[in-house]
């Protein structure tokens, strides 16, 4: 595929859809465990609802990714996958019994999971072989979580939190809309041969295993936070509009950091690893700082290094897959990346996360997520140190996908 055949329509296009979905993904993610708590359920409950995600994600990551490979349509999952959600989340907003709500999230999650990682493919298959970049695209996803989280926040405060469904709905139908004029995200993957051999080969790749396994200690403390972070402003005496602007600083710094490695980062894996050697030690930094924060305005101000932290390790993370992980298996090596931030994380996240918010002071919680990231920090060390040897080893078992 050359740049001649991508049309600026498209290319346009590809942005816009970036921005809808990851502005629907944000109301969910911003304001859902708000709406939960003003049902009445507690941070317990709320960590073992939101645990339920990951534990579906085992299974469907892979299972879609599986099909988008197979089939060769990004666009036709991601379809599937956003209907599934409009679907669901429909029952969900109609009843306020938690075993019912719980049973409907697990199928939510079901077309929830795989939504990242696909639209990840989608640009990644969009844009190979011509002079476009990732982060050219995945900055606008950025800006679409921001922008949308912040103005909604007012919104929320002026409807309701009870009336979450009204703006959902109405961001997930844009994103169903914008779907249907993407590409299937994986036309120049038609001439190479997809097998099951190949397939499973995927999961025997021990380095980048290695990878994704070291992941889960930074993303423990990140889904931690994730899922109780409006919780805990809230607490601090925040309002739904703080809450919304602390999404958008979590996200709209992404955008410069996106399009600067784009520009500067040096595509080989050696060189990938050691800056995510560097993202480990400021994750640190992060949770340190938040178990000092004692306003919720110092907490907006500390957000402010997501853009570094998560941004920083999920484009580079995103890259390394992609080095390692032949094109014909794209999706499904970015399905087992995507894994590292909502498998089995985000289950100890949601389940060991909501029991020590309901039982530990959050000081002592972050702490805690300060030291598990520093354990990551040293795994990272060490892998970067023996990747010398470890990469003509991957080389090696790259060529065997040829």
């Amino acid at each position: 595929m050359s740049d001649r055949t991508i049309s600026r329509n498209m290319l346009g296009m590809l942005k816009v859809f970036n921005f809808v979905l990851y502005g629907a993904l944000a109301i969910y993610s911003t304001f859902f465990a708000l709406y939960l708590k003003d049902t009445g359920f507690s941070n317990v409950q709320i960590g073992l609802l939101v645990a339920g995600g990951p534990l579906i994600g085992l299974v469907a990551n892979p299972f879609w990714a599986y099909f988008a490979d197979r089939f060769r349509n990004n666009k036709r999952i991601l379809i599937i996958c956003l209907i599934g959600n409009f679907t669901c989340m429909q029952f969900v907003f109609m009843t306020e019994s938690y075993t019912l709500i719980y049973s409907l999230m697990l199928v939510y999650f079901m077309f929830q999971s795989p939504l990242f990682t696909q639209s990840n493919s989608l640009i990644l298959n969009v844009i190979e072989g011509t002079n476009r970049k990732f982060g050219e695209f995945r900055a606008w996803g950025s800006l679409g979580w921001a922008l949308i989280a912040v103005a909604v926040g007012p919104v929320i405060g002026w409807l309701g939190i009870s009336q979450l469904w009204i703006v959902f709905d109405a961001m997930l139908l844009f994103a169903i809309f914008f779907t249907f004029l993407m590409p299937s995200g994986n036309e120049r993957a038609q001439t190479e041969k997809f097998t099951n051999k190949g397939y499973f080969m995927v999961f025997r790749n021990k380095y980048f295993l290695i990878f994704v396994c070291l992941g889960v200690l930074i993303s423990i403390p990140n889904s931690i936070n994730s899922t109780f972070l409006s919780i805990y402003i809230k607490g601090l005496g925040g309002s739904d509009t703080v809450v919304g602007w602390s999404a958008f600083a979590t996200a709209i710094l992404e955008v410069p950091v996106f399009l600067l490695l784009d520009r500067y980062l040096k595509k080989n894996s050696r060189t990938m690893l050691t800056w995510l050697t560097v993202i480990c030690l400021l994750f640190s930094a992060r949770w340190l700082l938040m178990s000092l924060a004692v306003s919720a305005i110092q907490v907006i101000f500390i957000q402010l290094l997501h853009s570094i932290t998560f941004g920083g390790y999920y484009y580079i993370g995103t890259q390394l897959t992609s080095h390692l992980v032949p094109g014909e298996y794209r999706s499904s090596g970015q399905a087992v990346y995507g894994l590292t931030w909502g498998g089995v994380s985000g289950i100890v996240a949601g389940i060991l996360g909501g029991w020590m918010f309901e039982n530990l002071d959050a000081s002592v919680l972050y702490r805690i997520c300060c030291g598990g990231t520093i354990c990551g920090f040293i795994g990272f060390f060490l892998l970067r140190h023996s990747f010398r040897t470890a990469e003509k080893q991957v080389n090696t078992q790259s060529e065997q996908f040829s």
